[in-house]
């Protein structure tokens, strides 16, 4: 009798959650990525808050929580989450999502565990019209890639606009043509700038991060880099006979 091959350890997943005066928000998001199996670990980094975020975070006793003392801005925070994690695969995941259930966060990391695509993308119910239309949000925080995408080039990531992760790691991707799963997630949002500041404040700070996103790379290069992501989108479904082999994932209701 043949012996059967062992079945292969699916890699590990660390969840890394960047945050920024996000008190009223993000204990629904830790309330779903905390207790989903295909999570290993949660990491947390308070980009500086000044409001009651890292006393949020602490009620959640298997993330672990990094403060940092001065807020440097998005980049630089993710820089700080990837170097602490553990796992193999990263999900990057918004601390203002609403509506986040844990068939979204599996649906989001299937594609990549089962080896369908190398990353995967969120594509939330209120991202901007425009990508909608075309069927791919080409600045969405939520995404799955692999560790080593960003892990060896730490220094650039700290040295980025505040903003400016995002289109780094798409020209990574393009630049290696990595196969790229678009999740919808239709009944997930993010609040916008102008619902946490107030009308004016939100929209100086949404021109700040427009401003940052061209720091980073030129509209020219920017319109460029999103057709060529879309050449790299593939089309996936969901394997519930992997999911179920792998790990029994909870479905939630909506």
């Amino acid at each position: 009798m043949t012996a059967r091959a062992p079945l292969r350890r699916p890699p590990r997943i660390s969840c890394v959650i960047c945050a920024y005066n996000e008190a009223p928000r993000i204990a629904a998001v830790l309330a779903v990525a905390c207790t989903h199996p295909l999570l290993d670990e949660i990491i947390v980094v308070d980009d500086g808050s000044t409001d009651g975020t890292a006393e949020i975070v602490k009620g959640f006793s298997s993330v672990q929580l990094i403060r940092c003392t001065e807020n440097q801005g998005k980049s630089a925070a993710m820089a700080v989450g990837i170097a602490a994690a553990q796992g193999e695969l990263l999900m990057l995941l918004d601390a203002d999502l609403k509506g986040l259930t844990a068939a979204d966060i599996s649906a989001l990391a299937l594609p990549v565990l089962q080896g369908s695509a190398q990353v995967s993308l969120s594509l939330r119910q209120n991202s901007l019209l425009a990508f909608r239309a075309i069927g791919l949000d080409f600045v969405s925080g939520e995404r799955v890639v692999r560790k080593t995408l960003l892990s060896e080039v730490l220094q650039d990531v700290h040295g980025l606009p505040r903003f400016g992760i995002e289109v780094f790691m798409n020209r990574r991707i393009v630049v290696r043509r990595l196969p790229i799963a678009v999740t919808h997630w239709p009944h997930v949002t993010q609040a916008r700038k102008t619902e946490k500041l107030g009308y004016w404040k939100g929209i100086r700070a949404e021109w700040r991060m427009i401003v940052d996103l061209l720091k980073a790379v030129y509209p020219l290069a920017l319109i460029s880099q999103t057709f060529q992501m879309l050449r790299l989108r593939i089309d996936h479904g969901s394997r519930a006979s992997f999911a179920a082999r792998i790990r029994k994932v909870p479905d939630s209701p909506r």
